[in-house]
């Protein structure tokens, strides 16, 4: 059975337990979310030395996990197995916990947290889980579908965001979805209930400045702003270690595939599903792509690969600073 984390921790909430958990998925937020929930909520404090285990992959076979979730309660009406970093365990050997699932016990709960990727579905123990317990999936967050989680996470807490606070987050963090939960964890306590974080409080408590950022720097080179774009380059160039090039370039490069996907939209409407940003921001891409006709973007981004490489010491002498390559960067690109 295929749940979601909501759900599944929902079920937890009511004592609904099954013999097996397989949370598995090439995002690990939520893996994580879920196992923090298994290991912290279910067993009461008091007892959990005896009736919690906590086991991790790199360490241990199959049939030592076997064994163990057969081991009953001591003090708990379940005893309590959680296998971190499931993965590492040589596949050939799963075909134990198979054989287990046959005929599980119902005083134990077993939870593998296998992260990174999928389990097959076409092997014997995955139908075996899937028959006797509950799969969790947790699928891959993608760059452009980062703000709109932003949005939903902060909802979640019973907060708002406004649409260029949860951009620079995205443009800054990245897909890092447990960093951006840590960096909006310092944020709900500085307002009142149901309460509305704007780019003033990212800048002031997360340090991402409201003028000088990754997501300003796109809107200047879309609108072809050469006094904007030098400003917030110079401030880059200023600050190197925290806005190193290395970050830079990729999400430069994203920003011209989404103006390049802009362009060959039949229903300009889809932008902000396709392009993964607020029905405001449309405006900017439809902007950019005046400015930049396909040939030109094809053209930019093969300057974004020139300077990948001279950054990295093809073709520079050693002498260019990364401040420098991305300054004359930027020209190629406005010009």
């Amino acid at each position: 059975m295929a749940v979601t984390e909501k759900q599944l921790i929902e079920e937890l909430k009511k004592g609904n337990f099954k013999p097996v958990y397989l949370l598995t998925g090439e995002e690990n937020y939520y893996i994580d979310v879920v196992s923090n929930y298994f290991e912290e909520q279910v067993i009461d404090p008091s007892v959990r030395d005896f009736d919690q285990t906590v086991l991790y992959g790199r360490d241990v076979d199959m049939a030592t996990v076997v064994s163990t979730v057969k081991r009953y309660p001591m003090m708990s009406p379940i005893h309590l197995v959680i296998v971190k970093e499931a993965q590492d365990i040589d596949v050939r050997q799963w075909d134990r916990l198979a054989a287990y699932l046959q005929q599980p016990s119902d005083r134990s709960v077993l939870v593998l947290c296998y992260r990174h990727k999928k389990l097959d579905k076409r092997t014997a123990v995955y139908k075996a889980i899937d028959k006797a317990g509950v799969i969790f999936e947790s699928p891959k967050v993608y760059d452009n579908q980062v703000p709109a989680w932003i949005m939903r996470e902060v909802g979640a807490h019973g907060y708002s965001i406004t649409d260029k606070a949860a951009a620079m987050m995205a443009e800054n963090i990245g897909v890092d979805l447990g960093k951006v939960a840590n960096e909006l964890s310092k944020l709900y306590p500085l307002l009142p209930q149901g309460g509305t974080i704007d780019e003033q409080l990212v800048e002031d408590q997360i340090g991402i400045s409201k003028d000088y950022n990754v997501f300003e720097l796109q809107k200047a080179i879309g609108r072809r702003d050469p006094v904007m774009c030098n400003r917030i380059i110079n401030h880059f160039a200023a600050n190197p270690k925290k806005n190193p090039i290395q970050m830079m370039l990729p999400l430069l490069y994203g920003y011209f595939l989404k103006i390049m996907f802009y362009h060959q939209l039949e229903n300009k409407s889809d932008a902000p599903k396709v392009l993964g940003c607020a029905p405001s921001f449309v405006q900017d891409y439809a902007l950019a792509a005046r400015n930049y006709p396909l040939g030109k973007l094809a053209t930019c981004i093969g300057y974004l690969y020139e300077t990948d490489l001279r950054s990295k010491g093809v073709r520079n002498s050693g002498n260019v600073t990364d401040g420098e390559l991305l300054k004359e960067l930027i020209f190629k690109v406005i010009h």
